[in-house]
């Protein structure tokens, strides 16, 4: 990229940092308990709506990896996720009824609390049904991959999505609050991903799984792209280019060796495949307030009124990282 190139990249980020202050103005503080946030705290950031049944076992499952503190806008629920969120110690909670859509689908609200409050410290931005998994992640806190990645100067951690679903019907088994997700969605897509590089961003971007195999069969390349950073020792001058799917600095998304070598990564596990998804679905459909016109709800509309079954005969069930990790999904690079 030449030095035009350069330029109009950082004005694109100083365009973004300026959009996430100005919209700073929509979001009402429930609670803030960022006072609390102790100099080495690993935070989770995170944007949600009508994600109550979700939230016990979101919290416990990253307060169990070491996570120390939540920073949360809730937009517009009234299923008491508010509620639910302003009790527990650990959250700072923000609330806004502005359009999801107007703030790029939540980034610039998160970009903004990641400039105010994720500063020199290692941050993870997650969907409320994503699950970071990483190597020796069953025996080792997320601050021993946070302590390594400082040792090697290393400022981001890339995640695949990987996209969880149950043998049989979605519907068939009803989510209990407070529910391990993967006691149901157990299944993945071993294979079936396609990978290219953007010359731009310096991003990998991947497509594939059972929305591309199933919702979206006859125009793959419009499936959701499944390559995120989500974990990232923040300077208060980065911001996300693209929900979390890359960042400026371009320099942050270079986090795969081009050279034939392997670099640490790892998975989100996405849990969006449960009995909850059809009324997820119904509500977006009025809302109309994600990405191209709602075009991945459109196609999650049309699939699960067939109610489908998502398992097919390459399906995997999951057993642990390690497991990932044979089947080339995430590695442990040098990380022993």
């Amino acid at each position: 990229m030449g030095v035009w190139g350069r330029y109009r990249l950082r004005l694109r980020r100083k365009r973004l940092r300026f959009r996430a202050f100005r919209r700073r103005r929509e979001l009402s503080v429930v609670v803030n308990r960022t006072k609390e946030i102790g100099r080495s705290d690993i935070l989770v950031f995170a944007v949600l709506r009508n994600e109550r049944v979700r939230l016990p076992y979101f919290l416990r499952y990253y307060r169990d990896l070491g996570v120390n503190r939540f920073l949360i806008v809730e937009n517009g629920s009234d299923d008491g996720s508010r509620e639910y969120l302003a009790e527990q110690k650990d959250v700072s909670l923000w609330t806004t009824s502005a359009s999801y859509k107007g703030s790029r689908y939540g980034v610039d609200w998160v970009n903004w609390l990641l400039m105010r409050y994720g500063h020199k410290h290692w941050t993870l931005t997650v969907d409320v049904d994503e699950f970071f998994i990483y190597p020796f992640c069953d025996t080792r806190p997320i601050r021993a991959l946070t302590d390594w990645l400082d040792t090697y100067a290393l400022r981001a951690f890339p995640a695949m999505v990987l996209d969880m679903y149950p043998k049989g019907s979605i519907e068939a088994t009803q989510y209990r609050e407070g529910q391990n997700p993967f006691e149901i969605a157990n299944y993945f897509d071993s294979g079936n991903y396609m990978i290219s590089k953007n010359p731009t961003f310096r991003n990998l971007w991947i497509q594939g799984g059972p929305r591309a195999r199933m919702m979206f069969a006859d125009n793959p390349q419009e499936a959701p792209s499944l390559n995120k950073i989500p974990l990232v020792k923040w300077h208060r001058s980065y911001c996300f280019a693209s929900s979390t799917h890359m960042l400026l600095p371009r320099g942050l998304n270079a986090v795969y060796d081009e050279w034939g070598g392997e670099r640490p990564a790892g998975c989100l596990l996405h849990a969006k495949f449960l009995s909850t998804l059809k009324s997820k679905v119904d509500e977006e459909m009025v809302r109309k307030q994600h990405f191209a016109g709602s075009r991945e709800y459109l196609a999650y509309a049309e699939t699960l009124k067939d109610d489908p079954d998502l398992w097919c005969k390459w399906s995997e069930k999951y057993i642990n990282w390690r497991q990932l990790e044979i089947l080339g999904l995430m590695s442990k690079g040098n990380w022993a």
